[in-house]
């Protein structure tokens, strides 16, 4: 049986609660508190000319000072917080004083919830406050809040340790000042996205997160059990083969925000559970959707940050289009002066041992490019620049390069030393795709667990005739790291990923 240990706080204020009750005051009533104002209002509203405006707000109580028969306190809602002037007089009238004596003075703690009614007026010492004629309890809070405080120029009781803010995201949230904003600037990147596409009458779809295969990209999958079915399932890693079906039913452009799961590492640009956005488009090819990808960024930049620059540690960051186009080997040869067009297995095994890159028997000729680049080349581009035309062993789901069969037409958008965005002009020659499919087949039996399943149904849906399209995905996730300036993928996710408490 659990037993809980309650600190000496968290037994005094079970002791407030009761106390509450017992004078009659429920600490968490049923009723609907109606609000009429919001702290940030308040303070942008308010003129010494204008008219005396009466509120109603509520929130949490976030610092107290009582003076004896009238008190100052700091509520906080949802804007932000306001200050508020509690006279004994104004909210007790009658005889009765408990309200505040009892109640305000002794049983009421910060981090309760109440509700005010009252006028704005500025006080001697300039600050917007409300001046309190009705008080009520909304929420007793039987924890208290790591609310900071100063001695001497010294901080006490910061809430700054990363494992404690991510696994309480709801105490970082109320006591840490810009971590709302950075969740509110995430939700504008996707409805100004949103928009960018529905301006273009794009359609917004949803795909299965349960798949019978894991496909659309090369990763390790998820299991899980369908037990009406008796049949193992996956958590999709990418949404791309469900999303190219409805291209070939007959959508000239869908999209969809996708939650994906990949049972990988984590570090500070990865989680296993991410979000990513993929669109495809009819009768379009990777140039086009190089344009459509810039255009998309300044276009998020300047609705968000009302700017195409963003900062992200000591980078400056430019979202200004057109981004700079390099091919990958060009982007090698350039970064390490090798040339590694042309080269089989064995030579490009060769090279990764001249470059002192780990290297092992499951990797093909795609696995070897992909771990040169990756250590070479990837984190030198900071500004937004196109990597493109990747070889083919690379590519299994995308179109041949039309200047060269080697070669596909491709492109990852690299930014601030990170891949943000994967497109391709999309293979929809069902017998090229079926024969890519095999030679994935061929490196999972050499052990490599990220190859990518044979998708029959895929493969069927395609032989039915998909258009011309190009696809694009981009991580949410790490996009909104750029446009908040964050360098840790945790701190954009309301609850990542943790190992449980023991």
């Amino acid at each position: 049986m659990f037993t809980l240990e309650l600190s000496e706080q968290e037994i005094f204020r079970r002791k407030s609660l009761e106390e509450l009750r017992s004078m009659g005051i429920e600490p968490y009533p049923a009723a609907e508190y109606p609000v009429t104002a919001y702290a940030k209002d308040i303070r942008e509203q308010f003129s010494d000319e204008a008219p005396r405006r009466e509120v109603q707000i509520a929130g949490r109580i976030m610092s107290r000072r009582i003076m004896g028969k009238a008190s100052f306190s700091e509520l906080q809602d949802s804007t932000g917080r306001i200050q508020l002037y509690i006279s004994r007089d104004d909210i007790c009238p009658g005889e009765n004083k408990d309200l505040y004596n009892s109640v305000f003075k002794k049983l009421l703690d910060i981090g309760d919830y109440i509700g005010v009614k009252g006028y704005v007026f500025r006080t001697q010492m300039g600050e917007i406050s409300v001046h309190v004629s009705e008080l009520t309890v909304l929420a007793k809070s039987l924890r208290p809040l790591p609310i900071v405080k100063y001695k001497d120029g010294v901080a006490y009781d910061e809430f700054k340790d990363p494992e404690l803010r991510y696994r309480h995201r709801y105490v970082d949230l109320v006591v840490n000042e810009g971590v709302k904003d950075i969740f509110l600037k995430r939700t504008q990147v996707f409805n100004s996205m949103r928009a960018f596409f529905n301006e273009k009458n794009y359609v917004e779809v949803d795909t299965p997160v349960l798949q019978s295969i894991p496909g659309g990209a090369a990763a390790r999958p998820f299991i899980t059990h369908h037990n009406a079915l008796d049949i193992p399932m996956y958590l999709r890693i990418a949404n791309e083969l469900y999303l190219k079906r409805l291209i070939v039913g007959g959508f000239e452009g869908v999209y969809e925000f996708s939650r994906n799961f990949r049972n990988e590492g984590m570090d500070r640009t990865h989680n296993p559970e991410f979000t990513v956005m993929e669109i495809y488009v009819s009768y379009k090819d990777y140039n086009w959707m190089m344009n459509f990808t810039e255009q998309m960024l300044e276009r998020i930049c300047l609705d968000v940050l009302g700017t195409t620059e963003a900062k992200v540690g000591d980078n400056i960051i430019s979202f200004k289009a057109p981004f700079r186009r390099v091919t990958m080997i060009d982007a090698i040869r350039e970064n390490t002066g090798i040339d590694i067009a042309g080269m089989d297995e064995d030579q490009l095994r060769s090279v990764c041992k001249q470059l002192h890159i780990d290297q092992d028997a499951t990797m093909g000729k795609g696995k070897l490019i992909d771990e040169i680049f990756g250590a070479t080349s990837e984190h030198k581009y900071i500004q937004p620049t196109f990597i493109t035309d990747y070889p083919k062993e690379m590519s299994p789901l995308c179109k041949r390069h039309r200047n060269n069969p080697e070669l596909t037409e491709r492109f990852e958008l690299m930014v601030n030393g990170k891949e943000l965005a994967n497109a391709y002009s999309e293979l929809n020659d069902p017998i090229d795709q079926r024969e890519r499919f095999e030679e994935q087949l061929k490196l999972s039996e050499k052990g490599d667990d990220e190859a990518m399943f044979i998708d029959q149904d895929f493969l069927r849906a395609l032989e039915y005739g998909m258009p011309p399209t190009s696809g694009m995905g981009i991580g949410m996730d790490r996009l909104v790291m750029l446009l908040t300036g964050q360098t840790s993928i945790q701190e954009v996710l309301f609850f990542p990923q943790m190992r449980p408490l023991l």
